[in-house]
């Protein structure tokens, strides 16, 4: 790619950036939220045209227009937000678009023999909607495989994937690698850049800053180039003071429509000005809780008490979700599919920002001005990189979109946040960015309940850690005083740790 720019409005996304990708690489595309990564790759993979620049494939200029063109290049992207329509199955997904007769059982055929190949599990016939997130994930993969790509881009792949599922993935790419295909991969993930590629190439503001082999790299060096200065990965952790009970959870059940648990006689307490951490294995609970605590999910048995100042206590249980939130009960879930929960695409960021206020007004007009107000403060304090309040937020990175979720829920001044997956696709300066936003919630006595992926974060952040294992409490540690290892035991067995409540 020579000289390649491509301008959105006032926003210049890439700025005459010139990337070179060889045969028989992977390689991690770093940069911050905003930096122009997706935009760089979607121009690769034709769903954007660049202003200006070439691209080369094997030695030839080529004009890629749209994806049907990156295709008959050889290239596949998958993107961060799926590209699939959820009423049509696996197999018809992957052959849309495609030429030549359509033979659903000859695709199905080659499909089951992609997946066979790399260890993939996919059901052709399955629809859509009826898929979890990782499942399309994979549909998404096998999809880019069906048609022979020979230069694979992959944006935030593992974002959604469980360890099990991301080694699998990484198997494969190392396999494809081998086989002498181009791999490029976006990642925030440190340890992932520096266990898979082979080469980093960074980007700041839209402009290509170089690239480095990654075995003549580390993390911190990674971070300093991506952000232009010396950056500290060092979480504070400032002492709780004064800590009261703000929430009480007593013997919470909770069953899926099938009858599945998954919760079971949880009990726990969160206090004001402290920070509890919520570690488990991906699936073991920590979404149901979350969602029952903000009346999203209905239980089985148990007590859900909010104590306010004054000692008064309201059992939340039964409650409606908006009057938890009125109480000051704010629920900050960053979904797997941001886009498709918490947020509207559709809608700008005034207007992202107006639904948590729109049912208060006193008349029929609605109030536009607190919520772009809002918008503002959200923009400028968390350096959200957008055209403007006007601009819809699909159109934003998945990183931006995020900030826009997260600034959201934490402006709302609760006195019981919780959130999950607060950094999930973010870089590591924007993490600490909102890792700044939660302490400074646990200095004004807010009761923080945090559910995160990375333990050193856990560890780092929290006071107290609760570990979920199979639904179940396997024990409440004190995050200051615990280690990497005893919470990893915990997260597979239950039972083994003083559950100091």
């Amino acid at each position: 790619m020579k000289n390649i720019t491509k301008k959105f409005g006032p926003v210049v996304a890439s700025d005459k950036v010139n990337l070179e990708i060889y045969k028989g690489e992977i390689l991690a595309l770093l940069g911050e939220n905003g930096s122009g990564k997706t935009t760089l790759m979607n121009m690769l993979s034709g769903i954007y045209f660049p202003d200006e620049g070439q691209i080369f494939i094997n030695g030839k200029e080529t004009v890629i227009r749209s994806p049907k063109d990156a295709y008959a290049c050889g290239i596949g992207m998958v993107h961060q937000h799926f590209k699939l329509i959820d009423v049509l199955t696996a197999a018809e997904n992957i052959v849309l678009g495609m030429k030549g007769r359509l033979n659903l059982k000859e695709a199905s055929a080659k499909i089951r023999e992609i997946c066979d190949k790399y260890g993939f599990e996919v059901d052709p016939d399955q629809k859509i909607y009826n898929m979890s997130v990782s499942q399309k994930q994979t549909v998404e993969i096998v999809k880019v495989l069906y048609r022979g790509a020979d230069i694979l881009i992959l944006d935030e792949p593992t974002a959604v994937l469980t360890p099990q599922e991301t080694e699998k993935l990484f198997k494969v790419l190392r396999n494809m690698r081998d086989d002498g295909k181009a791999i490029i991969i976006i990642t925030h993930k440190m340890h992932e850049v520096e266990s898979l590629s082979d080469r980093v190439a960074v980007l700041r503001h839209g402009c290509f800053e170089g690239d480095i082999a990654t075995k003549d790299t580390n993390a911190e060096d990674m971070t300093n180039r991506m952000v232009g200065h010396k950056v500290t990965l060092n979480i504070e952790r400032p002492e709780p003071v004064n800590p009261k009970p703000r929430l009480e959870v007593k013997g919470l059940t909770v069953k899926t429509e099938d009858g599945i648990v998954k919760l079971k006689d949880v009990s726990f307490t969160a206090r004001s000005g402290e920070i509890l951490g919520i570690a488990g294995i991906s699936g073991c609970g920590q979404k149901e809780l979350l969602e029952a605590i903000a009346g999203l999910q209905s239980t089985t048995a148990g007590s859900i008490t909010y104590i306010e100042e004054n000692g008064t206590r309201e059992e939340l249980v039964g409650r409606d979700p908006r009057e938890i939130m009125d109480m000051g009960v704010s629920l900050s879930f960053v979904p797997e599919d941001r886009l498709g929960m918490g947020l509207v695409g559709d809608m700008d960021l005034t207007d992202n920002m107006m639904l948590r206020s729109f049912q208060k007004g006193h008349s029929v007009f609605t109030d536009r001005r607190t919520p772009k107000e809002l918008a503002q403060t959200v923009v400028d304090e968390l350096e959200v990189v957008t055209p403007g309040l006007s601009t819809p937020v699909r159109r934003l990175s998945g990183g931006n979109v995020q900030k826009v979720l997260v600034g959201r829920e934490i402006a709302s001044s609760p006195t019981v946040l919780m959130t999950a997956y607060a950094v999930r696709g973010l870089d590591i300066n924007s993490s600490h960015t909102i890792y700044n936003l939660i302490n400074e919630q646990k200095k004004k006595g807010t009761a923080v309940i945090f559910v995160g992926e990375d333990l050193d974060v856990l560890l780092e952040l929290s006071d107290r850690i609760l570990v979920l294992c199979g639904g179940e409490v396997s024990g409440i540690v004190d995050g200051r005083t615990t280690d990497k290892n005893t919470v990893g035991m915990m997260m597979t067995r239950v039972g083994g740790a003083e559950n100091e409540q």
